[in-house]
């Protein structure tokens, strides 16, 4: 008989291993600390041994070398553990429903899995539960109960062993400061090797997706339509079954309203930099720079508010007197709040850029003659151009990239236009309306988001090849 129960199951414990990993790790420093402590002590009663043979390392490095022998086998057979733990015993637990149930397809199989992953997570919200569904959560909660003991005991048993063998092994030979080196080599690569896969990962993704995308609209429509309208109804007999992918309009309302925060942050930015690095004496930098900065911290709803209730509004007034017509959300309004936003990107940066010049280059120009305009013009700007360049193009990529403050002041409308006025839309707002709703993840009004992001990133990877141009035509270099 079926249970029938009004609240979802919640384990006693949690099953992601969180809880128990917190402790297990903590004591694993605690151990790798001592086991620091012991092997520098060893090293030095080994240097004072009667002979005075001399350590071919300090004894610091002998206590890393132990930590590393303590620490880094015990989260080898952590991390390995954790990471296959939950098939290996989600397979253990169907074993109980399996057996109630008969021989099971595939498909079923993955249902049973995904609700049993659910009720064990206390998400699983069906009134009743399948008795032999409960057995296997209750013996996956007892399986990870006496898993985590065991791992517990196979860690720190790996932790003690591995760490007494290299205490033992410290002698006046051992070239330890070599072992720690690479050591630190090798997490040095792992890291810059997870960082390239990482980014590796995310373009393929994103290509695997864009082509399926293309599988159901032509490339060319894609990136040379003029209509932008993606609904796709549910059943091909619908009105609109077919919608416009069309990636002009879009694009073009990205670079219009990136264009307007430009045209307001790079002068702001880049002369609030020149005048506080160059002209301000030290007590309005302090006060001045701070307060530019906190505009950084500000959140972009709070700027989208602010672009909603007070630009806008100023913009279709100021509009209306002047006789011009003016949409209630326009591309001036949110260009105008976003330029703001990331003028901390362009002066903060700049102003860091400008002061890393050399004061001997300033010194120089100033005993030939030239004034101190002349001078920032014809020297220190030439010199800091490639970290300006650079904090442009992080604050071109940050317009791109805004969304808040677009679907709160410009809308979500894909008109093709260069009117200011008018409402339009940018990349990453159609990217996450594509993404929300209840359409089908293989349907052509989803995948769009990836092909819109694959256009993006390509735009991207264009502006930085041009700027890198830009930069080496023409950036002064001094010996």
């Amino acid at each position: 008989m079926q249970r029938l129960i009004i609240l979802p199951f919640i384990p006693t414990q949690p099953t992601n291993g969180i809880m128990s990993a917190t402790p297990l790790i903590a004591v694993l420093l605690a151990l790798s600390s001592l086991a620091y402590w012991l092997g520098r002590n060893r090293a030095f009663a080994v240097a004072k041994r009667p002979g005075g043979v001399r350590l071919h390392s300090r004894p610091g490095y002998h206590g890393m070398l132990v930590a590393l022998w303590c620490l880094l086998p015990a989260l080898a057979i952590f991390a390995t553990w954790h990471f296959f733990s939950d098939n290996l015993l989600s397979a253990y637990a169907v074993q109980s429903f399996s057996a109630a149930h008969g021989e099971l397809s595939q498909a079923r199989i993955e249902l049973l899995l995904n609700d049993l992953r659910n009720l064990i997570h206390g998400t699983y919200f069906n009134r009743e539960i399948d008795p032999a569904l409960q057995e296997a959560a209750d013996r996956y909660l007892a399986m990870r109960q006496t898993a985590n003991v065991a791992l517990a005991v196979v860690v720190l048993s790996a932790a003690i062993l591995a760490s007494t063998w290299a205490y033992w092994r410290i002698n006046p030979a051992l070239r330890a400061r070599n072992q720690v080196e690479r050591a630190v080599k090798i997490g040095l690569t792992l890291c810059s090797t997870i960082a390239v896969f990482t980014t590796l990962g995310i373009v393929l993704s994103i290509i695997f997706e864009s082509i399926l995308f293309f599988q159901h609209v032509p490339f060319f429509d894609f990136l040379f339509g003029l209509k932008w309208s993606p609904q796709m109804a549910i059943r091909a007999d619908q009105a609109g079954s077919s919608g416009s992918f069309g990636a002009v309009p879009v694009l073009a309302g990205t670079f219009l309203i990136s264009a307007i925060a430009m045209a307001i942050a790079v002068p702001f930015g880049l002369f609030s930099a020149i005048y506080l690095s160059e002209y301000a004496g030290p007590v309005f930098r302090k006060i001045v720079k701070p307060m530019l900065e906190i505009l950084a911290g500000v959140p972009t709803v709070v700027y989208g508010f602010f672009a909603a209730l007070v630009i806008a509004p100023s913009i279709r007034n100021l509009g209306a007197g002047l006789g011009l017509p003016v949409a209630s959300e326009s591309a001036l309004a949110a260009g105008l709040v976003m330029g703001v936003m990331i003028i901390p990107f362009v002066s903060s940066l700049s102003d860091d850029i400008i002061n890393a010049v050399p004061q001997t280059l300033r010194d120089g120009s100033l005993a030939l003659g030239a004034t101190q305009s002349e001078t920032i013009k014809n020297v220190v700007i030439p010199a800091a151009l490639p970290g300006i360049v650079g904090s442009i193009l992080l604050a071109v990529s940050r317009a791109i990239g805004e969304t808040m403050i677009v679907v709160m002041a410009a809308g979500l409308a894909a008109n093709l236009t260069i009117n200011p006025l008018q409402a339009v839309t940018t990349v990453t707002v159609q990217i996450v309306t594509l993404l929300v709703g209840d359409q089908e993840f293989d349907s052509p009004k989803t995948l769009a988001a990836f092909a819109l992001g694959m256009l993006l990133f390509v735009v991207t990877l264009a502006l930085n090849v041009i700027a890198l141009y830009v930069v080496r035509k023409y950036r002064e270099e001094y010996e």
